[in-house]
Order: C-alpha cells, then structure tokens, then sequence
C-alpha cells in the first residue's frame, strides 16, 4: 500500500504561502503557512497533521489489539501533542480515554502500551513517545 500528499509553496519563508492535498482528497489545496505554523495564523501546519496522524494511527492500533482480545470497545478517544523546538519534533504524547466493556485497567493499559510501540507512526517518528491513558 502506497499513499501520497502533495504540497505547493509559493513565495518565501515568510511571506509565502501553501496547500497541501491529500490523495483522498480529505486535505484539498488545505492552507498553510509560516504563521499557521510558528504563530497564529489560518490553516494547518506539518506537527499538527503528524499529530492527527499519530492518533489516528495509534487509536486503530489500540482498538485492534483490545478486539484480538475479545473486548467491546464502546469508544476510544485519542489526542495527541507534538512538541517541535529548534526544528526538531522531540516528543508526542497520547492522550487516551477508552470506555471498553469488561477489561481491567491492567490489561488496558499492557495493550496500550503494546499499541504505542507497535503503531506504524510510532515506528516512523524518531521522538519520545509517552501515553498517559484512562478506562471509563
């Protein structure tokens, strides 16, 4: 399986400006720029679609290991902070809130641990990855 994106800048650091599409279209001519991503400004920014990538990734890791057990998931919910300095992204941090029926917190927490490591984002990004993680 292969998937792509594609970004456009037109002019300088910062002045310029961009989009980004996604090949599901879901991003379409999405905007960026150097204030949405180092101040405040309109549009997304790279740490901010890593960060949804994470999560994402992570949540489907997460609700595949705790089905392979044999557990109903009602829901999981996953945020995720990405820490950028000096132009490096030194951390991401899960946060996560599952309501899953008949699971303890032990067993929830070994198959949150497992799904930290084992997500495919998680391979791919070379920062501190950390999850702080609570059963409803």
């Amino acid at each position: 399986m292969k998937r792509n994106a594609t970004a456009v800048w037109n002019g300088s650091l910062k002045e310029g400006a961009g989009k980004l599409t996604t090949q599901s279209t879901t991003l379409k001519d999405t905007q960026y720029s150097f204030k949405s991503r180092f101040e405040e400004g309109v549009g997304t920014n790279p740490e901010e679609l890593v960060a949804a990538a994470h999560s994402g990734c992570f949540t489907m890791q997460l609700s595949a290991y705790i089905t392979e057990g044999g557990f109903e998931i009602e829901s999981i919910e996953t945020k995720c902070d990405i820490e950028l300095v000096e132009g490096t992204i030194i951390t991401s941090h899960l946060t996560v809130n599952a309501k899953v029926k008949a699971i303890t917190d032990e067993v929830f927490q070994q198959l949150v641990t497992k799904a930290e490591k084992n997500c495919p984002i998680s391979k791919l990004l070379n920062a501190a990855i950390s999850t702080t993680a609570t059963l409803a």
